[in-house]
């Protein structure tokens, strides 16, 4: 993995985050249910970990054992 090629990553990991609060800001006007969020909160906290996190720990892994 390039070292340059984290960066793709950590943008990767803003983007559905900003995905999921504008989801969440959408969802909630008007409402004081977090009961209606909370889907949308676990499913994009679940995608950032196998999407971004998952595949970053093993290329960090890789890197780890080359040097």
């Amino acid at each position: 993995m390039k070292k340059g090629a984290i960066g793709y990553f950590i943008i990767g990991s803003a983007i559905i985050w900003g995905a999921i609060i504008v989801g969440c800001s959408l969802k909630l006007r008007g409402t004081s249910y977090y009961e209606e969020i909370s889907p949308v909160l676990i499913g994009g906290m679940l995608t950032h970990l196998f999407l971004i996190w998952g595949p970053l720990a093993v290329q960090l892994k890789k890197r780890a054992k080359k040097e």
